[in-house]
């Protein structure tokens, strides 16, 4: 039974939340805090395995927390779950960035809380991050920092592996220039492209990747990360001001640039069409797959019809499944390379051991050297 710490200065919060939570037999509810130093006493004595964190407390909140546990050099696995999750995705990225592993929005009534998508989506999260199996993903998260040297490791001889420990990261957002307007596009049938799939880790991954591509990329990357609608805004250009390549959330009509990086919008499925001899971005509103929305299946299938000599497939951390059966797909009609995430450096080893299971995996490489093999594979120009 795995054992948690529910923070929350809600009585009837924690009340409701604890009944969630002891609803899965799997988890019970050990301890409970009613601000951040309540719980940071208790995280310097004792450990547990995941905590469910509010933000939004007295005399010490959640991302003042967050920032102690990192003086400290406490580790624990967060999950955020606050109204402001919803209220401000800047307030989610900084706990990701703080060291949360993963976050969902509180409904502000605690009875509201006791909805089927609340409850499900949190039993899920919390599933994912003590390392048990969950049946479908959730949004995304933050991976443990990698500790050696990185290397590129053969499908054949994964065991005992990890990354690199991320090196510092420069705002390169005044040196950048804009990408050539849409009408002047200079990316055209009969190349290559990279598609990238993350999830639960997603956005902290990132940043040990895009920031590390060059300017002079000769493809663009498109991107889709779990999270929901009103977050990858945010993401986005969180990622852009600390990038060479341009980083932008996609927008419906885009025509696809070298160079650019173009990440779903949250809440829609993004598909990548060509339109008079152009690669474009095209949004659907198809239910959830996979349990989530937007769905890297739907990204990979949607260049099956390409005309596309090679696809970079790229899976990275998070859990359930979600890249594998599109990738599938994709491989019975185009040249594709795939290169996973190795499980050492992922947070949640769900989406690459699903593409390494199946037998799709090219190449498995530590977070640190992912961006340096997406670019050996399609050249800078």
């Amino acid at each position: 039974m795995k054992n948690i710490l529910l923070v929350d200065d809600s009585a009837l919060m924690r009340r409701v939340l604890c009944d969630i939570i002891e609803s899965d037999k799997r988890f019970r509810v050990q301890d409970r805090a009613v601000n951040g130093l309540d719980a940071l006493s208790l995280l310097s004595r004792k450990t547990y395995d995941a905590v469910v964190l509010d933000v939004n407390m007295p005399q010490m909140n959640g991302l003042e927390l967050l920032k102690e546990l990192q003086k400290r050099k406490i580790s624990a696995k967060i999950i955020m779950a606050s109204t402001d999750t919803a209220d401000g995705a800047k307030v989610t990225l900084d706990a990701l960035e703080l060291g949360a592993l993963d976050f969902i929005h509180k409904p502000t009534s605690a009875l509201d809380c006791r909805n089927g998508t609340f409850s499900q989506g949190l039993l899920r999260i919390l599933a994912a991050v003590t390392d048990l199996d969950v049946l479908s993903p959730a949004p995304a998260s933050i991976p443990p920092g990698p500790t050696t040297a990185p290397k590129t490791i053969p499908v054949r001889n994964i065991a005992g592996r990890v990354g690199a420990a991320p090196a510092p990261i420069v705002d390169r957002s005044e040196r950048k220039t804009a990408p050539p307007p849409s009408g002047k596009a200079v990316f055209n049938p009969g190349t290559q492209i990279v598609a990238l799939a993350s999830s639960t880790g997603g956005p902290k991954a990132l940043q040990s990747v895009i920031p590390k591509l060059p300017a002079n990329l000769k493809v663009p990357v498109v991107v889709v990360q779990h999270m929901p609608a009103g977050f990858t805004a945010s993401l986005s250009e969180r990622l852009n001001s600390l990038s060479e390549v341009t980083v932008k959330e996609a927008a419906e009509g885009d025509v696809l640039m070298p160079g650019s990086v173009y990440i779903a919008m949250g809440g829609k499925h993004l598909n990548i069409l060509n339109v008079a001899g152009k690669y474009t971005i095209h949004y659907s509103d198809e239910p959830a797959r996979e349990g989530v929305k937007p769905c890297a299946n739907y990204m990979y299938e949607s260049l099956m019809d390409s005309k596309l000599d090679r696809i970079v497939c790229v899976v990275m951390t998070g859990m359930g499944a979600d890249g594998t059966e599109g990738i599938q797909h994709l491989k019975e009609k185009k040249k594709i390379h795939v290169i996973v995430q190795e499980a050492s450096t992922c947070a949640v080893y769900g989406m690459p051991k699903s593409a390494v299971n199946a037998g799709l995996a090219d190449q498995i490489v530590p977070l640190e050297q992912i961006a340096q093999e997406i670019t050996t594979n399609v050249g800078v120009k």
